[in-house]
């Protein structure tokens, strides 16, 4: 492959030189033959001049050698013969009639010279030149004549200004013909590389399982990768189109209004965070779509195009509903035996002629069916919040009053494990809220608080308020949590794994809980926790208005 690269383009530059030589000396030949044309119609008489006449013939056998001979076979410096026969046959055309203006045509031959071989064919086209014209007029006289000489003088000077001009251009455009063929052949690279990575970026699109969609600032799709055709075909919709025409919201009823669809956004120049939207009519087979987008821009900051992701997670929400509609009904089944078994427990604890190590196996059997009357109570509260908002009933609270019951409360579990709650501050500030709830958070963080402390650890209390929000802390010198398990924190069912292996028991529901709570008041719910340290929960109410 290298060596008929190398033949051919050896080849194609030999047909260039050979082509260069004819069309240069078909120049010379043309200028001549029109001065013939000339010659012919003003002194007709001319022609017959013996020098006149081997002049024309030197310069047309010239021409015909230039095309005949093949000259990528001949040294390079057999070439210069040609330009030096044309100028002697001008010459010995000037020689004979020096009034047609034959001299003006050695302009053609010294450009060739200096053109076609650098300096020296410059300083020689010219030396030759002025030799010939010299030795001609003293041929013709033995003593140049005073008038004949400005004449003879300025045509060599006329001569080394066209040639050195000639040069100094051919050089130029040499030295930028290299400098543009070595930045062609960095193009060209460049171009191969980019297209390699073109090529690699279209194939790991294509071999993601998400839909990928790239477009331009006036909405054209630049790529669409393979899962993204698929995912869209299957929808009946056609290729180079990011949506369907209509795409529904989370009840799969509801259409989205034009503009608050994904991709109109997107192409707004929005930022969309994993909305979900449902393709397919209700009532028909639908798919959920997880879309986000971010949008591109180009190097002044404009808008240039969008990048839009969308996954299949039909599946995952599908089985998300399953999860939730199992729980809810296994809850509802287990809440009536527990309610049943918890009464009779309570009376047999109630009637005085119990044993005492009766009573007491009686009365962990009541604690632990009281501690799964409220796993259940969490399962079915979750199952119920998965499409619906708690149902809550506001009216004015204190805090402080919902934190005091509620340590007190949880004092007797917290001295099983030696635990000492400490009580900082509780101002009470007045608030609307549902106080029945407030106390299942704060339950909820006091219960976590002891259940992943260390023996004999701490607990501080704090409700303190400001001028727009109160705020409750809750901070316990336990084992916290490193920064990867608090990025699951609040989702429903997770628990670490530093504890989902230990004797500690949950469901992983309760800050899920919690947080919805306390966002559905207007506030929020958040944990700060280091590895080793302990954790903090703070969570937060609109302090409204007094």
């Amino acid at each position: 492959m290298g060596d008929t690269g190398m033949t051919l383009r050896s080849r194609g530059a030999g047909a260039r030189v050979e082509r260069s030589v004819f069309l240069t000396q078909l120049l010379v030949a043309g200028a001549l033959l029109l001065l013939v044309g000339v010659s012919v119609v003003v002194d007709p008489a001319a022609i017959s001049a013996p020098l006149y006449f081997y002049g024309v013939v030197i310069v047309f056998g010239v021409t015909g050698l230039a095309a005949a001979v093949p000259w990528r076979l001949v040294p390079k410096g057999w070439i210069a013969l040609l330009p030096v026969l044309d100028i002697v046959a001008i010459v010995l055309i000037r020689e004979a009639q020096p009034l047609l203006g034959a001299t003006f045509l050695l302009v053609f031959p010294v450009i060739w010279m200096a053109t076609h071989f650098g300096f020296r064919g410059a300083v020689g086209s010219v030396l030759i030149t002025a030799v010939l014209l010299w030795g001609g007029a003293a041929l013709r006289n033995s003593i140049v004549p005073t008038e004949e000489i400005p004449r003879l003088a300025i045509m060599p000077i006329v001569l080394a200004f066209v040639a050195t001009a000639t040069y100094i251009t051919t050089r130029r455009a040499r030295a930028q013909s290299v400098l543009l063929t070595q930045q062609a052949g960095l193009f060209e690279v460049a171009l191969q590389r980019s297209r390699r990575q073109e090529r690699l970026q279209v194939e790991i699109f294509d071999a993601i399982d998400f839909g990928v969609v790239s477009t331009e600032g006036s909405g054209a799709v630049v790529l669409q990768n393979r899962a993204q055709k698929e995912m869209m075909h299957r929808f009946g919709v056609q290729e180079g189109t990011l949506l369907p025409a209509v795409v529904h919201r989370e009840d799969r009823e509801t259409p989205y209004a034009d503009s608050e669809r994904p991709f109109t956004r997107a192409l707004a120049g929005e930022t969309v965070d994993r909305v979900t939207v449902w393709v397919g009519e209700p009532g028909s087979t639908q798919a959920a779509l997880l879309v986000s987008a971010r949008p591109l821009q180009d190097d002044a900051g404009r808008f240039d195009g969008a990048v839009l992701v969308s996954r299949d997670v039909t599946a995952e929400l599908r089985a998300i509903q399953a999860r939730d509609d199992l729980v809810a009904s296994v809850s509802h089944e287990l809440r009536t035996p527990l309610t049943s078994v918890l009464g009779y427990l309570e009376l047999a604890l109630d009637d005085e002629r119990v044993e005492d190590g009766t009573r007491r196996m009686l009365t962990v059997a009541s604690k632990n069916a009281d501690r799964l009357l409220a796993l259940v109570a969490d399962l079915l509260t979750a199952a119920g919040d998965s499409q619906h908002a708690l149902l809550l009933a506001f009216a004015p609270c204190s805090l402080a009053d919902v934190v005091a019951e509620s340590v007190e409360s949880a004092r007797p579990l917290a001295a099983e494990r030696d635990i000492v709650i400490e009580v900082d501050e509780l101002v009470a500030v007045e608030t609307e809220a549902d106080a029945f709830r407030l106390r299942q958070v704060v339950d909820n963080l006091l219960s976590n608080a002891i259940k992943y402390n260390v023996r004999s650890g701490r607990i501080r209390v704090a409700v303190r308020a400001s001028a727009d929000e109160v705020q409750l802390r809750v901070t316990d010198t336990g084992q916290g949590m490193s920064d990867d398990e608090q990025r699951n924190l609040f989702d429903r069912f997770y628990r670490a794994d530093s504890v989902r292996g230990s004797s500690v028991h949950g469901t992983g529901l309760g800050l899920s809980i919690s947080r919805d709570i306390m966002r559905q008041h207007g506030g929020d719910l958040r944990l700060e926790s280091a590895s080793g340290v302990g954790t903090t929960a703070i969570a937060t109410l609109p302090r409204g208005n007094e």
